[in-house]
């Protein structure tokens, strides 16, 4: 009992000196008493796929058009997790990902660690399957090199047999290649850089496991195993595929369903083993708004086939845990957080931050002046709402509530510039500071269905005297937004009309900053941003 206070009081102490006090809005999954609580991540990192390498545990992650792309995730426990960079600064090719490409992009990555080298296979469903390589999980990231193209393959996983022979497990994605719900697999060259055309089906799902797709290959005592999702993203479950011969036929069974619990659709994730020999599997689920949730069932092997979670309905499959015994792992570590709020005073901006499309040098810029500069770029001529718009830069909703305060300075040089804090998704709602006339206004913006190119309406505008503005969202279960502001810091009124955020394509929905102006000039505004605040 002493040892886990003292361990609490490291992690506020620690978390107070950096800003993330116990009101940050992240979610803290560790009880701080051996236990843990799920979700372990609850914010959207979508199809997590996890490794140890060593004493540590390393994931990746889902990024679709959001950039950097393909984070990665740093824990000791499988517990607490820290983000320690990304695999991606661009998407290729530029032609393409200059603009927002919303729902395309990454999908379901796989990482595997071989001969002393991180891989990460990755698909772009129009383009076909990456690999990109590093020597350290934080990077430098090798270019990504097009191992097998071709639209809609996806959720690729390699496997290196003790033979010498490597094999690539892919799926289908229905909207690019006309087909879905099968899994195939076929050889690599010994290097895991080209995939070859020998392709063999090993399960068709249309009958029992239905949009069958996000493969894991792995082998276990002789038995080749592959853990696939099926079912669907928010309803489906966990399938295990197994053989002893790769090409098959292989038994299935299901190991992992919603049961009796409140999580919906488990599935997708990685089998990950600790030094001490125990297993674990880690899954999403689709909260909506919030995006995929990362969660962390316990998992043990019974006749050869694994059983994840608890049984709390005696019917021989898995269900969710909510709240489990840490893992083993051979010693204790401290809670850590994911970040949420920023005093932007380093001179880079911090890992939490992704743009919606490939960014250019003039969008913005850190400093060590104790803010961030985010420039007016001109609108895209064909935008018709923010939707369209590239230079967004946001971070994911941090949890189910929070409370966002930033504050910043408006700098406009012409009339018509503008900026300010958003939300973001197929609806979004922003507070927008616009110079009109040399005056400076502030209202709620607000777009509903901004994916189908509907137009932005203002419900509520004042004019205000002080460029420096404190801007402020809070934010409650579903996704309720209320906005309001303040000129002194002190005293905040609302502003506008309640608005409920909708998660993005295929992403939950992000806040972050925007700045805007129409048409090109050689000495655009910007806004000076000192701090975004985060609370519960």
């Amino acid at each position: 009992m002493i040892k886990n206070s003292l361990t609490l009081l490291v992690f506020f102490i620690t978390s107070f000196l950096f800003g993330q006090g116990k009101d940050s809005a992240v979610w803290v999954s560790d009880n701080g008493d051996g236990t843990y609580k799920n979700p372990i991540i609850n914010s959207d990192y979508s199809d997590p796929d996890v490794i140890r390498v060593g004493d540590t545990y390393y994931m990746t992650a889902s990024s679709f058009n959001c950039i950097p792309g393909l984070p990665i995730l740093e824990s000791n426990d499988l517990v607490n997790w820290k983000l320690i960079g990304y695999g991606l600064t661009k998407l290729s090719p530029s032609e393409v990902f200059d603009k927002p490409q919303h729902g395309n992009g990454v999908w379901a990555p796989c990482i595997r660690y071989h001969n002393n080298e991180f891989f990460i296979y990755y698909p772009d469903p129009d383009f076909g399957i990456y690999l990109i390589k590093s020597k350290k999980a934080e990077g430098p990231w090798s270019e990504p090199v097009l191992v097998k193209s071709g639209k809609g393959l996806i959720d690729p996983t390699p496997l290196w047999d003790e033979d010498g022979k490597v094999y690539l497990v892919y799926a289908f994605a229905g909207s690019r290649a006309g087909i879905k719900s099968m899994l195939v697999v076929c050889t690599m060259d010994s290097e895991g850089i080209s995939a070859n055309n020998d392709e063999v089906l090993l399960i068709d799902g249309h009958q029992e496991e239905t949009t069958i797709e996000g493969p894991k290959i792995y082998k276990r005592e002789g038995y080749y195993y592959i853990f696939a999702p099926a079912g669907g993203v928010a309803t489906g479950w966990q399938t295990v595929l197994r053989s002893k011969n790769i090409y098959g036929p292989y038994e299935k069974k299901k190991v992992l369903d919603q049961g009796k619990s409140e999580i919906n659709g488990p599935h997708q994730g990685a089998w990950v083993q600790t030094q001490t020999g125990e297993d674990w599997f880690f899954h999403f689920q689709d909260k909506g708004v919030l995006g995929r949730v990362v969660h962390l069932q316990p998992m043990k092997w019974v006749d050869n086939w694994p059983f994840i979670g608890i049984d709390t309905n005696n019917d021989g499959i898995g269900e969710p845990v909510k709240v489990y015994k840490k893992p083993n792992v051979g010693n204790s570590y401290p809670i850590t957080l994911l970040n949420d709020s920023d005093e932007f005073n380093e001179p880079k901006l911090n890992l939490q931050w992704q743009w919606h499309a490939n960014p250019k040098i003039y969008w913005g810029f850190p400093s060590n002046l104790g803010y961030y500069t985010l420039n007016c770029i001109p609108k895209p001529k064909d935008a018709t709402n923010l939707f369209e718009v590239p230079n967004l830069v946001l971070q994911k909703f941090p949890n189910d509530e929070f409370t966002a305060t930033a504050k910043l300075t408006f700098n406009p040089h012409f009339d018509e510039e503008e900026a300010g804090l958003l939300i973001m998704g197929l609806d979004y709602s922003f507070l927008k500071l616009k110079q009109i006339g040399g005056k400076i206004f502030l209202s709620q913006m607000i777009c509903k269905k901004a994916d189908k190119k509907e137009l932005e309406i203002e419900t509520e505008v004042v004019q205000i005297s002080n460029k420096t503005m404190y801007l402020r969202v809070q934010v409650t279960q579903n996704g309720n937004c209320v906005f309001s502001f303040s000129e002194d810091g002190t005293t905040y009124k609302n502003i506008g009309i309640p608005f409920k955020a909708r998660e993005g394509k295929w992403i939950g929905a992000k806040i972050g900053f925007v700045a805007l102006r129409n048409g090109f000039v050689n000495d655009a505004g910007n806004i000076m941003i000192d701090w975004i605040r985060f609370n519960k």
